[in-house]
């Protein structure tokens, strides 16, 4: 864990508006609550937007479902008796923390690799001690419930979901007839849920509200196998981490999903299919390939339903690393339970043919990719001078260009004010016209925004404005005519910057 970066983002993202927290801060905050400002809450909704697009160009339908429900949903899906974690108190402090997160912390080379029945020795023998006081820790190991429980009316026990996938699952029965009772078919859900987290302490990877994406293809299990999509993707080429392979260092497998196929990594047609979606989604967020790994589940850590599961994770500057998405063959585990919990039918009736479908889930939250992008794109670029860049992919940016005018006088802000109202059309567009012009260059590479326009006295001889670019603080002449058009060629990448400043006007 690189806790100075971490820092120096925090503050960052903090200062500039994106990330507030814990919130609320004027009563001191609660950990595990955070408040997304302008510029974040315009990143989250690209993020959510890329999500989206995704979702439904792969034949996804977006519903939206209630975030609390009653006890016997619970029961049926096994939260309440199940959905915990390993809680470990303080014989000092009395502070609680979760065991298995601080194990990782503490000694990353046994992250995720501790059996339950060995967290005490693990403790004693590399001497965890207590990160709020550093006294020992009590011998007794406990199973913190992170279901968080509230009343419906005048005491109707009822539970904010802490996954949006169970919502999704209940109106199976209306899903099977708007789909005309014909397989397969996909529905995802991007919306809040909440877990009673025993002490978040790892910023937006571990919080007690935040937002969920998650997409169900509810197929035949009779045509998993044969999955008519999988030719599509089939030579696509994944970095798979097998469970083989997670020894002391984890080896990626840089093949294809047919060869992941015939060497058994994955099990199905359309488990594969799925897991590329889901790796696309991330590679389309902007997140570096080369940062991207996709992990199976070890035997030990596999749910019993399960037929298959691999996470997506990504190496971050802060924390190394980190799961960000499951992907998981849940079989009918689900239908199943809920069927019996409820006593109503969940099944297709194909032209007389009963069939209860498997489904195939991709799990994950939308604020962990968020912080992602703020984690790896931030870069201190002069320590001395503090100057600081946020170099975020195009098509993810907040703000995607700002209008400065050179000087607040002749004439220059109000051509430049009606540039950006005409820009606003198309694009998001920040205006400013406060402090020196090196200072609002350095102001919008701080606020991640790629392009700036400068408005200048040879803008009012010639109807021409200087375009510059965040990342190579390159500048080219550009006709307020050509501008609007100019911007959709460098934002769909048919033309670069490069190829601009070699045009001559």
């Amino acid at each position: 864990m690189n806790n100075e970066h971490l820092q120096n983002v925090i503050s960052f993202v903090s200062q500039k508006g994106f990330i507030w927290g814990p919130e609320p801060e004027i009563y001191n905050g609660l950990s595990g609550f955070y408040t997304y400002g302008p510029l974040g809450k315009l990143l989250k909704n690209k993020v959510e937007d890329t999500i989206r697009k995704d979702f439904v160009r792969s034949e996804f339908f977006e519903v939206e479902c209630p975030i609390v429900l009653p006890k016997k949903v619970w029961e049926a899906s096994g939260h309440l008796g199940g959905f915990s974690d390993p809680m470990v108190e303080c014989t000092k402090c009395e502070s609680r923390f979760r065991i298995d997160e601080l194990i990782g912390e503490k000694v990353p080379e046994l992250k995720d690799k501790v059996k339950a029945e060995d967290y005490q020795k693990v403790i004693k023998k590399h001497k965890i001690m207590c990160p709020s006081c550093n006294e020992l820790f009590k011998e007794e190991i406990t199973q913190h419930s992170l279901m968080l429980k509230t009343t419906i009316g005048m005491g109707t026990e009822a539970y904010c979901r802490p996954e949006t996938a169970t919502a999704s699952y209940l109106p199976f029965p209306r899903y099977a007839d708007f789909f005309r009772h014909k397989l397969p078919f996909g529905v995802f859900q991007i919306g809040k849920a909440f877990r009673n987290e025993i002490s978040p302490r790892q910023y937006l990877i571990r919080l007690r509200e935040f937002t969920q994406a998650e997409g169900q293809l509810f197929m035949n299990p009779d045509e998993k196998k044969s999955f008519y999509k999988f030719d599509l993707i089939s030579d696509n080429k994944l970095p798979l981490v097998p469970e083989k392979n997670q020894g002391k260092e984890f080896k990626i497998d840089e093949i294809s999903l047919k060869q992941a196929l015939s060497k058994k990594y994955i099990k199905s047609k359309a488990y594969g299919w799925t897991l590329n979606l889901a790796y696309d989604l991330y590679v389309n967020l902007g997140i570096p390939k080369e940062r991207i790994r996709i992990r199976q589940h070890r035997k030990d850590e596999m749910a019993f339903y399960a037929d298959d599961a691999w996470d997506i994770e990504v190496n971050l500057n802060s924390f190394g690393w980190q799961e960000m998405c499951g992907v998981h063959d849940r079989t009918d585990y689900d239908l199943v339970q809920h069927e019996k919990f409820s006593g109503k039918k969940l099944e297709v009736n194909d032209n007389g043919i009963k069939i209860k479908p498997h489904v195939l889930e991709i799990a994950f939250g939308t604020d962990r990719p968020v912080f992602a992008l703020l984690d790896i794109f931030y870069e201190k670029k002069e320590e001395g001078q503090g100057k600081s860049i946020l170099s975020l992919p195009l098509e993810i940016c907040p703000i995607q260009a700002a209008v400065l005018p050179l000087f607040r006088k002749d004439n220059m802000p109000e051509t430049a004010k009606l540039i950006a109202e005409n820009l606003r059309e198309e694009f998001s567009i920040k205006y400013d016209e406060t402090q020196s012009i090196g200072k609002r260059y350095l102001r919008a590479a701080e606020e991640a925004i790629p392009f700036c326009v400068t408005v200048d006295y040879d803008t009012l001889k010639d109807k021409t404005v200087t375009l510059r670019d965040r990342d190579s603080e390159k500048q080219v002449r550009v006709k307020i005519d050509d501008l609007n058009e100019t911007l959709k060629s460098l934002f769909s990448k048919t033309k670069t910057f490069d190829e601009l400043e070699a045009k001559t006007i």
